[in-house]
């Protein structure tokens, strides 16, 4: 189990992503990919109130609905820690007081629970002052209704500008950022941006850990489709010099260890400084072995430094 920053929060160092629950996985299948998440050993459970409201016919909160009736029947609540976020439903955009409060209401019903136990800003309001953001996270953790907080999509000054005054007033702070960083994008998150989350004792919960699948190994040149809806942003990676590079090295340790290429390119995000517990999304049962295997496999520094030399 991970810290989470210095919140009271311990988590399975790997988390599963609830972005497909009500999109391209069911409710049948997402239960059951939820079954075996904590069948093995999984608790940290990552959505937003927005997904999946891209979806002809969805309005936003279906993953958190799906989420919401699994606890209910299978009596899971208090084992394990549902993270939601804020500030991207079509009914609740940005980031004002009043925004947060109604947002996080809903959020509540949805899934069923008195509860969030880490509730993030989705995406950074830049027409609302971080001390109203600040202060509306930090009442709802006073009223009983949220454990802890964190950020996403976020400059490095506004997040600490956000710690800043957080600390000045005693409000609750920021523990966590969920950050757009894997192994073929790592500039929106190595840097600045990283070495202030280091130096504010905060972790960090990458989304996209596998490039939109791309760090699977199933989109490789000349292969056939694989029907993923996804597919055509991943196949992308391919086009830059990197991307065939990237998947030779994970190759290469994957051989090593006797693990899948999902598993190598996840542990190299575990292994990154910072790094509480990647996010990771499974459609089917079928894909979750490779992906909850990550917190168990622990690379080399060379091996580490050979996936990073490959990704430069």
């Amino acid at each position: 189990m991970a810290r989470i920053g210095n919140s009271d929060l311990d988590v399975f160092p790997l988390a599963l992503g609830g972005n497909v629950f009500g999109w391209t996985a069911d409710e049948a299948q997402s239960f059951a990919v939820l079954d075996a998440y904590t069948a093995a050993g999984g608790d940290f459970i990552d959505t937003a109130d927005t997904y999946s409201a891209w979806v002809d016919g969805n309005s936003g909160g279906e993953s958190e609905t799906v989420i919401g009736r699994w606890l209910a029947r299978r009596g899971r609540r208090d084992d394990v820690i549902v993270a939601t976020k804020v500030g991207a439903h079509p009914d609740f955009k940005g980031l004002k007081a009043a925004t947060i409060k109604k947002a996080a209401e809903a959020s509540l019903r949805r899934l069923g629970t008195d509860h969030i136990d880490l509730y993030y800003s989705h995406f950074d309001d830049l027409d609302t002052p971080v001390e109203e953001i600040v202060t509306a996270l930090d009442a709802l953790v006073k009223e009983g209704k949220v454990r802890a907080l964190g950020a996403s999509n976020i400059s490095p000054e506004r997040l600490a500008a956000s710690l800043d005054f957080a600390e000045r007033e005693g409000l609750t702070r920021y523990e966590i950022l969920q950050p757009h960083y894997n192994l073929v994008e790592r500039g929106h998150y190595e840097g600045p941006l990283a070495d202030l989350v280091a130096a504010r004792g905060l972790s960090a919960a990458p989304y996209y850990g596998l490039a939109a699948g791309f760090l699977t190994g199933k989109y490789r040149p000349g292969a056939a489709s694989v029907g993923s809806a996804r597919e055509y942003r991943a196949a992308t990676y391919l086009e830059q010099e990197r991307g065939p590079k990237v998947l030779a090295a994970l190759d290469e340790v994957a051989a090593a260890h006797g693990a899948e290429v999902a598993t190598v390119a996840l542990a190299w995000l575990a292994a990154q400084p910072t790094v509480v517990a990647p996010i990771a999304s499974a459609r089917t049962v079928e894909q979750l072995p490779a992906l909850v295997a990550a917190a168990g496999l622990k690379l080399g520094p060379e091996e580490v430094a050979a996936l990073s030399a490959a990704a430069a």
